[in-house]
């Protein structure tokens, strides 16, 4: 077999460590494990929120923060419903956190950022021409 080369155990260990410790180093992995560690944390804040805040306000109006008792029987068969209303509910304000603290104020600070980068932006043809604009306004 022509290019196979024979390597140590302990050395080709080594390589393989090696080649192991810089994928894990790679930085699309870390930011992920970064990412996903987050994205668990903020579940738990937004469930905290959902189940400590928001459902016993819907408990308040509707008499019982939890629908999961709530069925309907058609020839014998139970069709609890009730634990549909209570997911969507969940999902409803959820998705109205995650929108309201964290994609609106991230795109807040996009625009924030981006707006001084607009305004140097312009080319050298358009300020020649509001430079000429302005002078002949001038006169």
């Amino acid at each position: 077999m022509r290019g196979l080369v024979l390597v140590s155990s302990t050395e080709g260990g080594r390589l393989m460590l090696k080649e192991f410790r810089d994928f894990l180093m790679r930085g699309n992995l870390v930011e992920l494990a970064v990412a996903f560690v987050m994205g668990v944390a903020f579940a738990a804040v937004v469930n905290s929120f959902v189940s400590d805040l928001v459902m016993p306000i819907i408990a308040m109006i509707f008499g019982k923060p939890d629908f999961s008792s709530l069925t309907f029987t058609i020839n014998d068969a139970i069709f609890r419903y009730g634990a549909f209303v209570t997911a969507v509910i969940t999902f409803v304000v959820i998705a109205a956190a995650v929108f309201f603290f964290v994609v609106k104020p991230l795109d807040a600070l996009r625009a924030r950022a981006a707006k001084p980068a607009e305004e140097e932006a312009v080319p050298d043809e358009e300020r020649r021409h509001q430079e000429l604009l302005a002078a002949l306004r001038t006169r």
